[in-house]
């Protein structure tokens, strides 16, 4: 494993398979993580697609084509669901080049958490690039709402979540995360949380042909007076914790790491991806930056244009 410096760019020193089911499908599903060379960012690599073609589709929000039971991106005739957990675990451990090959359109959920795709990286290794890290910095709030749900940036020396949830449900109820993340803190505090249901929507859900691989092995799920994993909760707040883990991953569709404060109340895969559309169309809100490798502290302005196309609003 290559010796990490601050602010230099990493990939996985080899590559990672894991195999799984797809929640949504309930089909089976294997992902590669791969090493990458610098500045090429996390891209999704789909293959056995009609005709034995394969297809490249960056990890983008302008690539999101849903956002419903999942986040989920497309390009070229092709999709990948499901996407969320493994682009959280990517950015929560600070890998910033990787292509992601998938088989089939879903990410396998494996356990219903980032678990699995963490040791899948503990056994690959992390490998130092000679190149620096670039950061996406917050200059001022930017804010959206929807129903009576909303998220906002705001200017913040670091990475940090607050991420709240308020159901009726009183075995949820109103839970609140709010930290500065580290690798350290995302493989301690949420990389574990599990994806959540409620009994009575998972039974819908089977009806209209959807979420054909939730089960216990994959999901808390949530009866009226319990729940009915038998190994019960891994934290008492699990709940938020895995919006947290949603959100690191939707925010990652950005192209960078965002130095700012994310926060949202009531929020889902829609709203975090709104919010990052809403944060980069808004050139006065936010500037690239970069990490110096070898200081301890500091950030380094880009010159005036550089990289900015990468990560700016698409214009037609």
């Amino acid at each position: 494993m290559g010796t990490r410096r601050n602010g230099a760019q990493t990939t996985l020193a080899n590559r990672a398979t894991l195999s799984g089911v797809g929640v949504h499908s309930g089909h089976a599903a294997s992902v590669t993580l791969h090493p990458a060379e610098a500045d090429s960012g996390i891209y999704f690599y789909r293959t056995n697609l009609d005709g034995g073609r394969d297809c490249e589709i960056p990890a983008d929000y302008r690539h999101v084509s849903a956002t419903d039971l999942c986040t989920t991106i497309g390009g070229s005739g092709a999709s990948v669901a499901t996407i969320e957990h493994v682009l959280a675990t990517l950015r929560g451990m600070e890998i910033d080049n990787c292509m992601i090959e998938v088989d089939g359109p879903e990410v396998p959920v494996m356990d219903g958490s980032a678990e699995a795709f963490i040791d899948a990286i503990d056994q690959a290794g992390v490998e130092t690039l000679s190149r620096a890290r670039r950061y996406i910095k917050v200059k001022k709030t930017v804010r959206v709402e929807l129903g009576s749900s909303y998220a906002e940036f705001r200017p913040h020396d670091c990475r940090r979540l607050e991420i709240e949830i308020d159901f009726a449900n009183p075995l949820v109820g109103r839970q609140r995360y709010a930290a500065d993340m580290t690798a350290d803190s995302f493989r301690r505090d949420i990389g574990r949380a599990r994806t959540f249901g409620f009994y009575s929507d998972v039974k819908n859900l089977w009806a209209r042909g959807f979420a054909l691989g939730a089960s216990l092995d994959n999901a808390i799920v949530i009866a009226e007076d319990r729940v009915m994993n038998p190994e019960g909760l891994r934290y008492k707040d699990e709940f938020v914790r895995h919006k947290a883990l949603d959100a690191v991953g939707d925010l990652a569709l950005a192209g960078a790491p965002i130095l700012g404060c994310y926060r949202s109340y009531r929020g889902g895969h829609k709203l975090n991806v709104m919010a990052v559309e809403t944060l980069l169309a808004d050139r006065d809100a936010w500037s690239l930056v970069e990490m110096p490798v070898r200081r301890e502290s500091g950030h380094a302005d880009l010159q005036a244009g550089v990289g900015v196309a990468a990560f700016g609003p698409e214009v037609s």
